[in-house]
């Protein structure tokens, strides 16, 4: 089942001006169910850019995105925000908890604009948080936690509203190696047991060693793209 199909994707910034940058440039990709795929290449090459298109973040400048067999260009901007919500996790670099929130909150926040119940919030969170080995820290706000320990956070906060994929763009930047072996751990625990769908852009060769696919994006295209079968 085909979750992510990109067509002829480009972007181009500053497009009236008389230095115009093409980040991507003509970009097609398929990411089917169930996939653990990291996105890497030289800084420049548009792996970022190409993450914020999947997850509607930014819009391409042509081509056409479909998540689920839905074109989200079509979408409005309310629209998209609400399919975001309900379909799209995603994980960053800085993590971007709520720095006023405990961690149980910043996990319940998004089944909070879901209207989930107080119930079904706190059975999931507590789930969540025993996954990502943190069920001893629902009270603590993030700067009680370490890097990894929020990143941890920040995974259980993705999967919580139960999306179709997760974006995760350089989750390990800022982790040392203990950490950074941790998150993946969890991340292809879940990938494996719950089929839940992985699309990384990274740098790091530690991601790179995991994926079992990995797209490479020089100058805006897809320069080679290549499975490793269950690593």
């Amino acid at each position: 089942m085909i979750v992510i199909k990109v067509n002829g994707i480009r972007k181009t910034y500053n497009p009236n001006t008389s230095i115009p940058v093409h980040a991507l440039n003509g970009v097609d990709l398929e990411i089917e169910k169930g996939e653990f795929t990291a996105i890497v290449g030289p800084s420049g090459s548009g792996k970022t850019t190409l993450l914020n298109i999947i997850g509607g973040l930014d819009k391409p400048s042509a081509g056409k995105v479909e998540i689920g067999g839905k074109d989200i260009s079509q979408l409005s901007d309310n629209q998209l925000i609400d399919f975001r919500k309900n379909n799209i996790g995603f994980v960053f670099q800085a993590y971007n908890l709520i720095p006023v929130l405990t961690a149980e909150e910043n996990v319940e926040f998004v089944m909070l604009l879901q209207n989930r119940s107080k119930e079904e919030r706190a059975s999931r969170t507590k789930e969540l948080m025993e996954a990502v080995g943190l069920g001893d820290r629902l009270a603590n706000r993030p700067s009680e936690l370490s890097g990894g320990q929020q990143q941890r956070v920040a995974v259980a906060r993705a999967l919580a509203p139960k999306p179709t994929f997760i974006l995760a763009d350089e989750p390990t930047a800022n982790l040392d190696s203990k950490s950074t072996n941790n998150l993946l751990d969890i991340m292809a625990r879940l990938n494996k047991e719950e089929n839940m769908t992985f699309v990384f852009s990274t740098h790091d060769q530690r991601v790179i060693d995991r994926a079992r696919r990995v797209v490479t994006l020089v100058d805006g295209v897809i320069d080679s793209d290549v499975s490793y079968g269950d690593r």
